[in-house]
């Protein structure tokens, strides 16, 4: 499983991010998908990407990251011990780190909602369909691309996340009252 998110749809409303917060409650401060805009015509909605080859899994001294059959990547807190190695290895910044806990946190795909046949909240949020869940073993569209500009190297982790690029947008402009392209 993965995301997929459509960049020509994202208007940035960060509904995803909201919901993403309000059903994982977590502490001020500690947001596990953000909305950032990285062009002024381009928002990247980001959060875990559930890698391939996840730096946060390879560098935990403790062992506290899993991988569960489906993909997702999970942190068991039990087992951390708050060093921030993984926040340090992470390229996407997708452990957070919670001061007040010591421990560290992250998107867990909303797994307890997937197994009993739900979206991710971040997804089943999304205003504007932007951001889907796909099976990225079966999902295969000519159109979708690795990456984007702004989203990090993904060389190394092989994130699960697929993307449609931006489109060329037709801009339409008010002159004297008249409708121009």
């Amino acid at each position: 499983m993965g995301f997929c998110f459509n960049a020509d749809d994202c208007i940035g409303c960060s509904a995803c991010e909201i919901a993403c917060k309000n059903e994982n409650q977590t502490p001020s401060g500690i947001n596990w998908r953000t909305v950032k805009k990285v062009s002024p015509e381009l928002f990247l909605s980001v959060s875990c990407n559930h890698c391939d080859n996840p730096e946060c899994f390879r560098v935990c001294p403790h062992r506290a990251f899993t991988k569960r059959r489906d993909g997702i990547v999970e942190i068991n807190q039990n087992l951390c011990d708050g060093c921030q190695l993984c926040v340090a290895a992470c390229p996407y910044h997708a452990p957070k780190f919670d001061p007040e806990s010591h421990k560290v946190s992250k998107c867990q795909m909303c797994y307890p909602r997937q197994d009993t046949g739900h979206l991710p909240a971040c997804v089943e949020a999304c205003t504007t369909n932007a951001l889907k869940l796909v099976n990225l073993g079966e999902f295969n569209n000519p159109n979708i691309v690795r990456s984007l500009p702004g989203f990090p190297d993904i060389s190394i982790t092989s994130p699960s996340i697929v993307f449609f690029g931006q489109k060329t947008r037709k801009r339409y402009f008010l002159s004297q009252g008249r409708l121009k392209t």
